[in-house]
């Protein structure tokens, strides 16, 4: 069982029982966070980012970790994220094992990982974990929100469960609640982890790590983060210069096949596979309209907030474009003045991680327009 910890990580400490949503609560446990900028003096300025299911809170270079981060092209002085404007925090997920509590951290009535002990994990638990940052950190309203894939579902339920907390939000490629072919890739690949002997009802050590299990978990989901027009243009039907070994008659033959692989060899053994399975699981579970009968529409039309944009693109097959669409719909039908923007980027979920061309300009502009609220809030 390993955390996977990048340098300059801070921690704030959750109150002490923090309580599941799901039942049990967490004794001693804290959320991995990064920031970048200045907070003016009347707290007004900052923004949150919450992530995805893998990436840490090191989502770009500052003075505690000078390594490019993983959002390194939208975030930084004179970037469309700029923090020559913004107090920007990014939170690591709750659950996950980059630095937040989770099931590879170690549980304090035992001494030993959680593993399978930890409490059943769900969106909100980690929206409500990102709620108490902000206002530790002295933040009483953000003046935006950003959540990337899961972290949209972890935005909208911050904003569902903490009124006030925020004056905008940015969607990227999130969702109110899970769809059925999201819920059946996760579930094959979660089938993947579990099947994998050396996983062991979660009991595995680094020595008997579950690598077979992660490798397909993962490169199913890199099958669903990009498009089909995508893997067609990058690597067609190429096939690898070696011949196929004699011994392995079904083995790696295209260059897609040892893409995926490749990518996939290098993701296992950075990621912890119970964290992996509550994480995914929890995007399953999630959905805005619980409270509300199942109306997801009137559970976005409940939160109350001042503008928010939510981006789509068209060839993402795990978010699809319409629930994008829904986030705008639902919202703007509670006063809210949002807007909907469906982008043609051929790279599928993972386009806002790549596509800095098309992303960049729209979350610059919505950020732009905000500042005279910001000003606003500092007289």
């Amino acid at each position: 069982m390993t955390e996977f910890i990048p340098p300059g990580t801070r921690w704030f400490e959750l109150p002490s029982p923090f309580p599941m949503k799901r039942g049990g609560a967490l004794h001693g446990a804290r959320i991995a966070y990064e920031t970048w900028g200045e907070l003016d003096a009347a707290r007004g300025n900052a923004i949150l980012i919450v992530t995805g299911l893998s990436p840490d809170a090191h989502a770009a270079a500052n003075p505690g970790n000078p390594e490019p981060g993983w959002w390194e092209s939208m975030l930084g002085p004179g970037k469309p994220i700029d923090t020559d404007r913004w107090f920007v925090v990014c939170v690591n997920s709750l659950g996950s094992c980059k630095g937040s509590t989770g099931p590879a951290s170690i549980d304090p009535a035992t001494g030993g990982p959680y593993r399978l002990d930890f409490p059943e994990l769900s969106i909100e638990d980690g929206a409500d974990a990102a709620a108490a940052v902000v206002h530790g950190l002295g933040i009483q309203r953000l003046a935006c929100v950003i959540g990337n894939s899961m972290g949209g579902m972890t935005a909208l339920a911050l904003l569902q469960r903490h009124p006030g907390i925020a004056g905008s939000h940015i969607n990227i490629s999130g969702a109110a609640r899970a769809l059925p072919f999201s819920i059946a890739i996760r579930s094959l690949q979660r089938e993947a982890i579990r099947l994998d002997p050396n996983w062991d009802q979660g009991g595995y050590d680094d020595a008997t790590y579950p690598e077979s299990g992660m490798r397909m978990a993962r490169k199913l989901g890199v099958i669903t983060y990009r498009s089909a027009l995508e893997w067609d243009g990058r690597f067609g039907r190429v096939r690898l210069d070696s011949d196929r070994r004699d011994d392995d008659a079904f083995g790696l033959e295209f260059e897609v096949e040892s893409y995926l692989e490749g990518h996939a060899r290098r993701f296992v053994r950075r990621f912890d596979p119970n964290c992996y399975l509550y994480l995914s699981r929890s995007m399953d579970w999630f959905d805005l309209g619980e409270q509300f009968g199942g109306d997801v529409m009137r559970g976005l039309a409940a939160i109350r907030i001042d503008k928010a944009l939510a981006i789509g693109v068209r060839t993402d097959i795990l978010f699809p474009l319409q629930q994008q669409e829904q986030i705008a719909d639902g919202l703007r039908a509670g006063g809210c003045q949002a807007d909907f923007l469906p982008l043609e980027s051929p790279q599928g979920h993972d386009a806002f991680l790549v596509d800095f061309e098309r992303f960049g300009p729209a979350v610059r502009g919505f950020l732009d327009a905000l500042r005279p609220s910001a000003h606003a809030l500092k007289a």
